[in-house]
């Protein structure tokens, strides 16, 4: 379990809280508004630099990652990433919030599932693996947070259902998702099955019906025989038109 805390230092500035065009007058500087809470403090409007926030969410620890916060003003202090926003078609980032922490207070966050090995039920069954649940909920000091749960597929065959409960344990953590939550089973492959020769060629040989009643209508027609009379509730029909 690779550990998500990183030495890393964002930079914010205060800012005035006000309606949407100041926040677009944030961005149009090249910042992006953002929300500092926590801590039993006020929450405060900052404004940060877009790249250091796609810094630490890009990297290996994401959005788990416990950074050093430097305020305009004196404060420094430890704080994560808790929400963001981005732009639908552009992709910039909108707003972000964040909130401070405190290192001896236990968290609550969702972790990365990270699978290793490959499954006997695919490498000895030619079954397929599927993911199911990618994340799961801890609850750990901010230090002891992993960057992801590693777990080892290698004994999975059909059947069988890894579970939150079979994911490897420390003392440190404290799983709060549902223990048969499953993780990752082996599913079959769904082949078509390809008709036989003769089926197709027996397939081939029968013309549909629609196919027949047209070829009788034009022989008759082409023998002179007389087209058959119209029913008497279409002939009703046209007279009223």
């Amino acid at each position: 379990m690779a550990t998500a805390t990183e030495t890393s230092i964002l930079e914010a500035q205060p800012r005035t809280a006000g309606n949407k065009n100041d926040a677009r007058r944030v961005r149009q500087s090249g910042k992006v508004p953002g929300v500092l809470y926590g801590a039993g403090m006020q929450a405060l409007s900052v404004s940060l630099d877009p790249r250091q926030i796609s810094r630490i969410l890009r990297s290996e620890s994401g959005y788990n990652t416990i950074f050093d916060l430097t305020l305009d003003g004196g404060e420094r202090t430890k704080a994560m990433i808790v929400d963001w926003q981005y732009e639908p078609i552009k992709g910039s980032l909108l707003h972000v919030d964040l909130k401070r922490i405190a290192m001896d207070q236990r968290l609550h966050v969702n972790v990365p599932i990270v699978l290793k090995g490959e499954a006997a039920g695919v490498k000895q069954q030619g079954g397929i693996l599927e993911h199911v649940a990618r994340e799961v909920e801890i609850e750990c000091l901010p230090a002891d947070i992993p960057a992801f749960i590693e777990a080892d597929v290698s004994e999975l065959v059909f059947g069988k259902v890894m579970r939150v409960a079979d994911l490897p344990r420390s003392e440190k953590l404290k799983f709060l998702s549902d223990p048969n939550l499953p993780v990752a089973h082996i599913i079959s492959v769904k082949e078509e099955v390809a008709p036989t020769p003769e089926a197709a060629a027996a397939e081939a040989a029968a013309p549909a019906e629609p196919e027949v009643i047209k070829k009788g209508k034009q022989e008759a027609e082409e023998e002179g025989a007389e087209p058959a009379p119209e029913k008497p509730e279409k002939a009703e029909k046209k007279e009223k038109k």
